[in-house]
C-alpha cells in the first residue's frame, strides 16, 4: 500500500500495514509523513488496550491500494507504534477485511436515502440495523492480489 501527501500525490512511500479492524485511524511513522510533507493538523488523545492514554499528532494523507485511492486521517506514529490500517481508511478505499481469509475485499458501496422527493424509503428493519464490529488483524501486502476467472 502507498501513502502520499494529497497535495503532492506523485511522491509516495510503499508501506506494509497491519490491518486492525478495531482501530479507527491508520498509523504511519511520523518520519515518513514528514518526509512526504504531510503536516500535523492537531493532537488527539487515544486509549490503548491496556487502558493507558497517549497523545499523538494527526494529519491527512492519501492512501493507494491497486487502482483505489482515498484521503483519510492519519496518526503520526512514534517509535514503537505499529503501522496500522484503520477502519476509516479501509472504508474510504471501499474495502473491507474478510476475517476468515484475512484478505481485503471490495466493500459494497451503498448510499443512504437523504429524504428528498425522489429518495427511496428504507424499510423499518433497515432503519433498525445495527453495526456489529469484530476485531481482526491481517497484514496488507504492498500490492493487491489479482485473480483470474
Amino acid at each position: 500500500m502507498q501513502v502520499a501527501n494529497f497535495a503532492a500525490p506523485d511522491i509516495a512511500e510503499e508501506l506494509e500495514f497491519l490491518v486492525d479492524s478495531g482501530a479507527i485511524y491508520s498509523v504511519v511513522p511520523g518520519e515518513i509523513l514528514a518526509r512526504l510533507g504531510v503536516e500535523p493538523r492537531r493532537k488527539r488523545e487515544f486509549g490503548l488496550a491496556n487502558a493507558t492514554r497517549i497523545v499523538r499528532r494527526c494529519g491527512v494523507a492519501l492512501f493507494r491500494y491497486g487502482e483505489r485511492d482515498a484521503v483519510a486521517e492519519v496518526i503520526f506514529g512514534e517509535p514503537g507504534d505499529a503501522v496500522l490500517l484503520g477502519a476509516f481508511t479501509l472504508e474510504a478505499l471501499g474495502l473491507c477485511l474478510d476475517p476468515l481469509k484475512r484478505e481485503l475485499l471490495p466493500l459494497p458501496m451503498i448510499l443512504a436515502a437523504c429524504g428528498g422527493p425522489h429518495a427511496p424509503v428504507a424499510s423499518p428493519s433497515a432503519r433498525r440495523a445495527v453495526r456489529v464490529t469484530t476485531t481482526v488483524t491481517a497484514t496488507v501486502a504492498s500490492r493487491p492480489r489479482t485473480t483470474t476467472a
